[in-house]
């Protein structure tokens, strides 16, 4: 049974969701990750089962299905 470790709720629901994840200095988007999220606060919560395929996919048990070019910007607060 769920209950968020967050906010403690047990209301919550499946999902798909993607996550961008960093090893050393790649980053790596991950798609239609399976997910359970609290109703109440967003919080998403990955099984065991997820969190070791999106694991062995990282570290190269699997190719990508298609790269993509991302931009990156580096924050700098506005002068007041």
């Amino acid at each position: 049974m769920f209950q968020c470790h967050v906010c403690g709720s047990k209301e919550s629901s499946k999902i798909y969701t993607t996550e961008v994840f960093r090893l050393g200095d790649k980053f790596y988007l991950v798609e239609n990750i399976p997910a359970t999220v609290c109703e109440n606060c967003g919080e998403e919560v990955f099984s065991r089962e997820a969190t070791e395929n999106v694991r062995a996919m990282l570290h190269g048990e699997s190719e990508p299905s298609r790269s993509i070019a991302v931009d990156v910007f580096a924050y700098r607060p506005k002068a007041s």
